[in-house]
């Protein structure tokens, strides 16, 4: 699988994408990251990238041009290629989200797009062109699209085989993909600080572990996140 990162700061990549389970599967050459200035399909000596807004308003807005011409570097390769747009605007990234997208690239082309934004956005006549896909990570504001594309990459790329330790049984286990919020978790030593795992962990009665397990999940979620709750119903 092939990201294409097109950004006015290709110097943010990799990143957080150079770490961990990731950044091995990186080198290990599972997934490929193709950043792409810009600024370097600006259509004057200037490398200018960003005009004022029609109509009036604080801020200035990434122009049409530049950004098509760096699409089209990309498509003219590899036409098909899906692209999104991270936008406030847009459906909001979901686990299940991650997994449909994982799942299509089986059979559609494995390269994406990901298109960051900077300053009040980009020109809409570029999303209306080609057709782009907004995706949002969040109900808040970021300086730019950077950090969204490498939160995107890494939901994905984790999904992949042979990047996760432990493989599909790590992977199902956590939250949202058991439909709520993790339980609490411990490790060694059995007592910390005067704090206790409880018992029933210590059991080895696996049986009485999934109830325990299941009844944690379910409170938690109805607690912190009622709307997870309502979403499953």
């Amino acid at each position: 699988m092939k990201f294409n990162v097109l950004t006015l700061f290709p110097d943010m990549f990799p990143g957080t994408l150079g770490g961990g389970i990731v950044g091995r599967a990186l080198s290990a050459g599972i997934w490929d990251l193709n950043v792409v200035n810009i600024r370097d399909f600006a259509t004057d000596a200037r490398g200018t990238v960003d005009d004022e807004q029609f109509g009036g308003g604080a801020g200035m807005v990434m122009m049409a041009e530049p950004i098509a011409k760096a699409i089209d570097s990309i498509k003219e390769q590899e036409p098909g290629t899906r692209i999104i747009y991270f936008s406030p605007r847009g459906r909001v990234w979901t686990q299940a989200m991650a997994r449909e997208f994982m799942t299509n690239h089986d059979h559609e082309p494995r390269t994406t797009i990901l298109l960051c934004g900077r300053y009040e956005g980009i020109d809409q006549r570029v999303i209306d062109e080609y057709n782009i896909e907004e995706i949002s990570i969040g109900d808040y504001i970021l300086s730019g699209g950077e950090i969204a594309a490498q939160v995107f990459i890494d939901s994905c790329v984790r999904l992949m085989d042979n990047v996760a330790h432990g493989g599909d049984d790590t992977l199902a286990n956590e939250s949202f993909e058991i439909g709520g919020l993790e339980w609490p978790l411990y490790t060694r030593p059995s007592t910390w600080r005067g704090q206790s795992v409880p018992e029933v962990l210590l059991s080895g009665h696996h049986g009485n572990i999934e109830v325990w397990r299941k009844q944690q999940s379910d409170a938690i979620t109805k607690e912190r996140r009622p709307d997870l709750i309502k979403r499953k119903s």
